[in-house]
């Protein structure tokens, strides 16, 4: 399997390198944010948060390798996971409101010494300490995903009053970007772990160096700041819930989200025991994981450029990625595993997750109101982490044989009432025939602040 994942790998680079040129070549918005101040500052701000996300990307390969290298079994490797999973979905909503009551600056460099001690506790082989891990890995992920951003946008409009739109343009150069340090991290994972076989601890030691970087960065070059208005947590909560049960499309919407993401959220765990007796590189694999996304998020730009509706791209996605789990289905058939099926499969469903994001970002910030978003979405993220966290428990529990394969009939029926709730949405759209929803074509002055949202 070592050739087929090497060559996979180059071919799907160059078909990146070759949609991404394309995909630029086809936008002709005239530049904006070329102000040298902006410029300056933006710097300062991927100076310090881009070495925050290589050491994420690092750990992401060789994550259940390292605990398999252990010795823990399937059963315990799951547990190890689900706690990840509901450690972010119960900070996920306390993190953004305390960087805005604590300061987003002191969040920031508290993510990094979070993260570092995660990072240690990997060199543990005891069950206990690495659980521990876990639960500290879920507390910096949430605010990886939080504090950094919440940081940069009051800083953007409170203290350097640039334009609004301006941060739109910040984001989409911090997601391309986010998308190429993915690929390096695997790629630089699987060097030190495989190729001068330091083992799968390895790429978190080699993490703590870049949060450690990032925190010094932070401390010294960030100004702390607040928010200005502190919403109580009930009422902001509530008044998320009532927009989710007030507007269909929304609640739609809010079912589609659980459902897909939390089958990719099963993903992450699952491909590494499917693979991994064919001793493949998996930093490779990780590393061509990442390239399709952004293969995806290409196809994404090629296709609203030519006013193809967004609601049709969601919907490819989805059936994309149902055709591709149908497909794993019989590629883990206990008698015959055929892994070089699953493999492509595996690069078929992160090629749907790289359309579906950009689709499904544009859907939410033309759906979801501004004032209430980031509860609503606290909200989605909550059935999402429990089917992950359900579906990884239940079908790994000793009453149930060839779990992994099971695994995958599940998602595939998630995917399949996925399927379901974009149908029930588009008959609503129909239905209603509104002028911001009905054609859901994006514009091409609207592609940069999709990733935005």
């Amino acid at each position: 399997m070592m050739v087929i994942t090497y060559a996979a790998f180059c071919a799907l680079g160059l078909l990146c390198i070759g949609l991404q040129y394309w995909a630029i070549k086809t936008r002709r918005e005239p530049p904006v944010g070329n102000n040298p101040l902006f410029l300056k500052f933006q710097r300062s701000y991927f100076l310090a948060y881009f070495p925050a996300l290589l050491a994420d990307w690092l750990q992401g390969p060789y994550l259940y390798k390292l605990y398999s290298h252990y010795g823990f079994e399937e059963q315990q490797i799951a547990v190890l996971y689900v706690c990840g999973f509901a450690s972010t979905v119960i900070l996920g909503t306390w993190a953004p409101l305390a960087a805005d009551r604590f300061g987003r600056k002191k969040l920031c460099m508290f993510f990094t010494v979070v993260y570092s001690l995660a990072c240690f506790f990997k060199l543990s082989l005891g069950y206990g300490l690495l659980l521990l891990g876990r639960l500290l890995g879920g507390v910096a992920t949430s605010l990886l995903f939080s504090a950094f951003e919440a940081w940069y946008v009051h800083e953007h409009i409170e203290t350097h009053d640039f334009p609004r739109e301006w941060i739109g343009v910040t984001f989409n150069k911090a997601s391309v970007s986010n998308g190429v340090l993915a690929i390096i991290g695997g790629f630089i994972a699987n060097i030190v772990a495989e190729w001068m076989d330091f083992g799968p601890v390895a790429p978190f030691m080699l993490a703590v160096p870049c949060l450690l970087i990032s925190g010094i960065l932070v401390s010294s070059q960030w100004n702390e700041n607040y928010s200005a208005q502190k919403a109580p947590f009930k009422k902001t909560c509530m008044d998320g819930l009532q927009t989710i049960f007030t507007d269909p499309k929304i609640f739609l919407i809010g079912i589609i989200t659980a459902l897909f993401e939390s089958v990719m959220y099963i993903f992450v765990f699952i491909w590494t025991p499917v693979l991994d007796p064919g001793h493949p590189s998996l930093g490779i694999i990780f590393s061509s994981y990442m390239v399709c996304i952004m293969i995806g998020s290409a196809i994404f730009q090629l296709m609203v450029t030519r006013k193809v509706p967004v609601r049709n791209l969601l919907t490819f996605a989805i059936v994309t990625a149902f055709i591709a789990n149908v497909m794993c289905i019989f590629a883990t058939h206990h008698s015959s595993p055929n892994r070089n099926l699953a493999f492509v499969s595996f690069l078929i469903i992160e090629i749907s997750v790289g359309i579906y994001f950009p689709s499904m970002s544009y859907l939410r910030a033309k759906l979801v109101p501004e004032a209430t978003r980031r509860s609503v979405m606290n909200w989605f993220r909550v059935p999402m982490n429990l089917i992950a966290c359900v579906v990884l428990m239940l079908l790994h529990h000793d009453s149930f044989r060839h779990g992994n394969r099971l695994i995958f009939v599940t998602c595939s029926g998630l995917l399949a009432f996925a399927l379901a709730g974009i149908v029930m949405f588009l008959a609503i759209v129909s239905r209603e025939n509104t002028q911001t929803v009905d054609k859901l074509i994006v514009s091409e002055a609207e592609i940069e602040d999709i990733e935005e949202n």
